[in-house]
């Protein structure tokens, strides 16, 4: 079978370039739709071809889509930091929420059928217990969780109204880069853990905040489930291939390993792989953080021949640290 174009939305961005390069390397032709606020046209596999517009332009969008003939979506496009959702709930259900809508509309307009959604754990909001399993409550604690849950929600909708199936896969703690070297978390001011602690590591940032030490875990510290981006991006295309081979049947999946670490252990591995000790500064807890997020990924490993190929902190934290050395000569060849 012919494998359909993918127009992967946020493209230029961690998630989304790691998407397309597992896309290409599966023989899928991709094109790229990202307005570049956030992600780096640079950071767009060369393969690809590229659109710079908001998903929220109508007439760019489709025809992009009708251009490339797109039998797919993947949709990365949106805003992410949790604080800044409380801060300026508006901007998050514009971005997310409304966004993803005229998206979902001009897929329909369009007849593009299958849709892969990022969501994300936080539609949960504070477990009531862990591992986490979909049928679990969601109740988002922030913005930025209820925006991801009502998108959620408006492709439920459209999937019984339109010939039309998606699978929204629910993630855990992203983190790492791409074991090649291709791709990596580049943003500016980034607010992950493994992120931060080898900007630490590199000199980048003068210490790790510690975000509460009374949490009811083992070291006090709060604990969370961390998967390798391209064991993330790897589960996007086995959705993919559900979705085209079943057209019927629509999906929410956790994206996660089943097992967590805490602050004090990730920054007792990254001190380990740089041979560096990093800076802790004990901080008080942020609003809603909870003590625990782990995913249950019983269904994501029925559902797809989905298997983690990246499932050890050492190894995510190896291939963040080479990336931020990378981002670090790019920055002085500039």
């Amino acid at each position: 079978m012919t494998k359909p174009c993918v127009l992967v939305t946020g493209g230029a961005g961690y998630i989304g370039s790691h998407a397309v390069l597992a896309l290409l390397d599966a023989g899928y032709p991709v094109v790229v739709v990202d307005n570049l606020v956030t992600g780096f046209r640079w950071a767009v596999d060369a393969r690809a071809a590229f659109v710079e517009a908001d998903i929220t332009d109508d007439a760019k969008v489709r025809a992009a889509m009708r251009e490339h003939q797109v039998g797919a979506i993947m949709h990365f496009a949106g805003s992410i930091i949790v604080p800044e959702s409380v801060s300026d709930p508006l901007k998050y259900y514009r971005n997310n929420t409304a966004a993803s809508r005229s998206l979902i509309e001009s897929a329909v307009a369009c007849g593009v059928k299958h849709f892969i959604f990022s969501s994300t754990a936080a539609t949960y909001g504070t477990p009531e217990r862990v591992p986490i399993v979909e049928s679990d409550p969601t109740q988002p604690i922030n913005p930025y969780g209820m925006s991801k849950l009502m998108t959620e929600a408006m492709l439920k909708d459209v999937a019984h109204a339109h010939p039309f199936n998606f699978c929204a896969l629910r993630y855990f703690n992203v983190a790492g880069a791409d074991p090649a070297g291709r791709s990596g978390q580049s943003t500016a001011g980034a607010t992950h853990l493994i992120k931060v602690a080898v900007e630490a590591a590199t000199g980048k940032r003068g210490h790790v905040g510690v975000f509460g030490t009374d949490f009811d875990t083992a070291d006090g510290t709060g604990v969370r489930d961390y998967i390798h981006v391209s064991d993330l991006a790897a589960a996007h295309v086995d959705a993919l291939a559900l979705l085209l081979a079943e057209p019927e049947r629509s999906q929410i999946l956790n994206c996660g390993y089943g097992h967590g670490y805490s602050v004090i252990e990730v920054l007792d591995a990254v001190d380990r792989v740089t041979n560096v000790t990093i800076e802790r500064r004990i901080e008080g807890r942020r609003a809603g953080d909870p003590a625990a997020l782990i995913a249950d990924n019983s269904a994501i490993l029925a559902a797809l021949p989905w298997r983690p190929r990246y499932d050890d902190l050492e190894r995510i934290v190896t291939d963040a640290l080479a990336w931020e050395r990378k981002l670090a000569e790019r920055a002085e060849g500039a």
